[in-house]
């Protein structure tokens, strides 16, 4: 087995353990560390595509700012140890439900789509082109995803917020 291969298996063995972890662990802040080293081992496998821009804005987006965001807030909050309570069994089935449904339809999806590789030619990576597609909202630009990540990273504020104040409404 080859060195690549190696880390990849490490790589993504350290996704789903982690993944799993931050599911089932009770302790919030423990979740969150775990979510942190959910999405660090996804920017190595973004390094080792040579994806280096989706690497770097994976880790200073989300890694960066959505989990730092989610333990200042819980830090905020609660107590650091504070433990969530059991999930009731209704809440259990339905997330176990809408996980296979979603991975049953991820499913049907890729293996019935076609992958033909593309013959465009690559753009040049100037400053100017970056900067207008960076600022641009039509094929190429990045405006609309830039302002669906700044509610991503709202959302999660509010969301970690609700989860980890104390007191119930």
């Amino acid at each position: 087995m080859s060195g690549p291969k190696i880390v990849f298996f490490i790589l993504a063995t350290a996704i789903i353990v982690f993944s799993v972890l931050s599911i089932l662990d009770r302790r919030i802040l423990r979740a969150a560390i775990y979510l942190l080293f959910v999405l660090v081992a996804i920017a190595g496998l973004f390094f080792m595509m040579n994806y280096q821009f989706l690497a770097a804005v994976q880790l200073i987006l989300y890694a960066g700012g959505i989990v730092v965001l989610i333990i200042f807030s819980i830090l905020l909050t609660s107590q650091i140890n504070s433990k969530l309570d059991r999930p009731k069994a209704s809440h259990v089935f339905f997330a176990v439900t809408t996980a296979v449904g979603g991975i049953t339809l991820s499913a049907i999806t890729l293996l019935r789509f076609v992958f033909k590789p593309i013959q465009a030619a690559s753009i040049e990576p100037d400053m100017r082109t970056i900067g207008l597609q960076l600022m641009g909202t039509g094929a190429n630009g990045y405006a609309l995803p830039f302002e669906v990540i700044s509610i991503l990273l709202l959302t999660a504020l509010v969301g970690t917020i609700f989860i980890a104040r104390k007191s119930r409404i």
